[in-house]
C-alpha cells in the first residue's frame, strides 16, 4: 500500500507529507484547493510525463517521494529484481524529480532508473481511475488481462504462453533450417562432384613426397644406366677385373708356402681388392636394378602427380591435405542429408505443439465465454444503485485463429449501453464523465482485488450525484477498501463520512504572507464532522448540517 507521499516545490505546495493508512481514506476540501495538485504530484511519482509548468514559481526543481510497502508476494519485487533493483526492508520508494527547464530524474530506493520502469512499477502499486481515466479499465488492450483475473484464469494463460513460446522456438529453428537447407542445396551438387572426383583420386597421406622422390630418382637413373651397365660389366665376366683378380689370387696362394714372408703381403692386399671389387659389383647391380624402370612408369608417375597437384590447386589446399579435405566434404554432406531428416522432425514437433496449443486455447476461449457473462452480472448488480440502473455493460469478446497470440486467440473489450434503444459502444467512447466514473467503480467492485493494484485511487467518482447514489458509492468504495487500499477525492458527504481516515485540503498564505499554498490536514473527529457540515450546507455550516452530519457519521455513511 502507499504508506506516504511526500511533496516539494509542486505549483501550489511548498512543502507537504501525507501518511497513509489501510482501508478508504478520503480527501476533501473547496474547489481550487489544490486536490487535482495533489493527484497530479502523485502521478508524476509515478512515471506519468514530466512538465516544468509543475514546478513551483521561483524554484529550481520540485520534488515527489511516494513510500510503499508491498507485500512480499507482490509482482513488483519480481520486476525490480529483474532490473538489479533490492528492497529495503520490504518498503519502496520511488522519488522524481521534477526541474523547472523540464528535465525530469527518476529514482527506486536512491537508485536511478529510466522513466519507463519507474511508470512500470507505479502500474503495479497504483491505480488512479477518475472522468478522464485512461488506464486499465478504459485501455482495451488490458481488458482480456483483467477479464482473466477475475474468471482465475492467469494459470491457464501461463500454461499457454509457455506452449506458445515453445510454438515460436520451433519455428524459429525451423525457419533457419530452412534457410540452411536452401544453402545447402546449391552446395550440394557442388560437394556431390568434388567428392566424385576425390573418391576417383583417391589421394593418399605422404603421397606426393613419395611420388616425387620416385620420379626423381627415375630421372637420374635414366641419365646414369649406361654407364652403370659399362661398370658391372667390367667388373664381371670372364675378362672382367674380378676374374683376373681371382686368377692371380689362386696363383699366389699357391706359391705362398714357399716364400710366406714375400707372398704373404701381396696374396692379403689381393684378397682385400677382390673383396672390395666383389662389395662394388654387388653394389653396381642393386643400382643397375633400381636403374632398371619401366618408361611408362615416369610417365605414370608424372601424370599422378599432375592429377594431385591439379586438384590441391582447384580446392585451394596443399596435397597433402586433401584426403582431410574430402573426408570434411564428405561431413558436410550428410550434414546436409541430416538437416532434411531434422527439417522433418521439426515440422512434425512443431505440428504437435501447435495442435497442444489450439486445443488449450479453444479451453482457455470457452473459459473465457463464462467468466465474461458471470462479469457481466456482477457488474448488473453494481448499476442500478449507482443510478445507471438503466444501463446495460457486456464484454465483447471476438475469437479467432488470426489472434492467436502467447496469451490465446481472444480479443476483449468493456462495452456498454447507457439508455434502451441507444446504440452500444465502448467504454471509452459511450460513457460520459460521470457514467464513466460509476462504471469504472462498478467494475472494481465486481473485480474486487482480483487485478487490482494495492492501492486505487477515485478522483471524484462522485461528481454530479448526491443522495443515495452518492451512498451507494460510499458503501462501494468501504466494500472495496476491505481487500485493497482505497483513496478518494470526493465532494460527497456520504463518501466522506465510510472513510476510516479523513484529510482536508486547503490553500492558506505562505510564510511572510507569500502566495497561497496548498496544505493538507489529517481530521480528528470533531474537526471532521465540521468538514461533513460543511460540505453538506456549503459556505455557512448550520446547526442542521452539523446534526446531519453527526448522523452520517455515526452510520458510517
Amino acid at each position: 500500500m502507499l504508506a506516504a507521499l511526500t511533496i516539494r516545490d509542486i505549483v501550489l505546495i511548498e512543502r507537504l507529507h501525507i501518511a497513509f493508512g489501510p482501508g478508504l481514506s478520503v480527501l476533501t476540501g473547496e474547489t481550487g484547493a489544490g486536490k487535482s495538485i495533489l493527484l497530479d504530484s502523485l502521478a508524476l511519482g509515478l512515471g506519468a510525463r514530466g512538465d516544468a509548468a509543475l514546478v513551483r514559481q521561483g524554484a529550481e526543481s520540485g520534488e515527489v517521494s511516494a513510500l510503499f510497502e508491498p507485500a512480499v508476494d507482490h509482482p513488483v519485487w519480481q520486476l525490480l529484481a529483474d532490473n538489479g533493483i533490492t528492497a529495503d526492508e520490504g518498503s519502496l520508494i520511488l522519488r522524481r524529480v521534477q526541474s523547472s527547464d523540464g528535465r525530469t530524474r527518476a529514482f527506486i530506493n536512491d537508485r536511478p532508473v529510466s522513466a519507463q520502469l519507474m511508470r512500470s512499477v507505479g502500474a503495479l502499486l497504483v491505480e488512479i481511475h477518475g472522468q478522464h481515466d485512461d488506464r486499465a479499465l478504459i485501455d482495451p488492450l488490458e481488458h482480456r488481462n483483467l477479464l482473466d483475473a477475475y474468471g482465475g484464469l492467469n494459470g491457464e494463460v501461463a500454461g499457454l504462453r509457455a506452449i506458445w513460446g515453445t510454438c515460436e522456438k520451433l519455428r524459429g529453428e525451423l525457419a533457419a533450417q530452412r534457410q540452411q537447407a536452401e544453402t545447402a542445396a546449391r552446395e550440394r551438387e557442388f560437394l556431390t562432384h568434388s567428392l566424385e572426383e576425390l573418391d576417383l583420386l583417391a589421394p593418399r597421406e605422404g603421397e606426393e613426397e613419395a611420388l616425387a622422390d620416385r620420379r626423381a630418382l627415375m630421372m637420374q637413373a635414366e641419365k646414369v644406366a649406361g654407364d652403370l651397365q659399362a661398370a658391372l660389366a667390367a667388373l664381371d665376366g670372364d675378362g672382367s677385373l674380378t676374374s683376373r683378380l681371382s686368377a692371380v689370387l689362386r696363383k699366389l696362394e699357391r706359391q705362398h708356402d714357399q716364400a710366406p714372408e714375400l707372398m704373404g703381403p701381396v696374396v692379403g692386399a689381393l684378397e682385400r681388392a677382390f673383396t672390395e671389387a666383389g662389395e662394388a659389383m654387388g653394389a653396381l647391380e642393386r643400382a643397375v636394378e633400381q636403374a632398371a624402370f619401366d618408361p611408362g612408369e615416369l610417365e605414370r608417375t608424372e601424370e599422378r602427380l599432375f592429377a594431385l597437384r591439379a586438384a590441391a590447386r582447384k580446392h585451394d589446399c596443399r596435397v597433402d591435405q586433401l584426403p582431410a579435405l574430402r573426408a570434411a566434404l564428405q561431413e558436410r554432406l550428410t550434414a546436409i542429408d541430416e538437416g532434411a531428416e531434422r527439417g522433418a522432425r521439426l515440422e512434425r514437433e512443431l505440428k504437435a505443439a501447435r495442435g497442444e496449443y489450439d486445443a488449450a486455447a479453444a479451453r482457455l476461449s470457452a473459459a473465457r465465454k463464462d467468466t465474461a457473462r458471470a462479469l457481466e452480472q456482477a457488474v448488473a448488480g453494481e448499476l442500478a444503485p449507482l443510478k445507471l440502473e438503466r444501463a446495460e455493460f457486456t464484454v465483447r469478446l471476438e475469437s479467432d485463429a488470426a489472434f492467436a497470440g502467447p496469451s490465446g486467440i481472444d480479443r476483449a473489450e468493456f462495452w456498454v449501453r447507457t439508455n434502451p434503444g441507444t446504440a452500444a459502444g465502448p467504454l471509452r467512447k459511450i460513457a460520459s464523465g460521470g457514467e464513466l466514473a460509476r462504471f469504472i467503480l462498478a467494475l472494481k467492485v465486481a473485480l474486487a482485488d482480483r487485478g487490482s493494484a494495492p492501492t486505487l485511487v477515485f478522483d471524484e467518482v462522485d461528481t454530479a450525484v448526491g443522495g443515495a447514489v452518492a451512498d451507494a458509492i460510499g458503501q462501494r468504495l468501504a466494500r472495496l477498501a476491505g481487500g485493497v487500499q482505497v483513496i478518494s477525492v470526493t465532494h460527497a458527504p456520504q463518501v466522506a463520512a465510510r472513510a476510516g481516515s479523513h484529510m482536508r485540503i486547503s490553500k492558506d498564505e505562505g510564510q511572510a504572507g507569500a502566495a497561497l499554498v496548498t496544505q493538507v490536514a489529517m481530521l480528528d473527529a470533531p474537526s471532521r464532522q465540521e468538514e461533513i457540515a460543511r460540505m453538506l450546507s456549503g459556505a455557512e455550516v448550520t446547526e442542521e448540517a452539523r446534526a446531519q452530519a453527526e448522523r452520517l457519521l455515526a452510520s458510517g455513511g
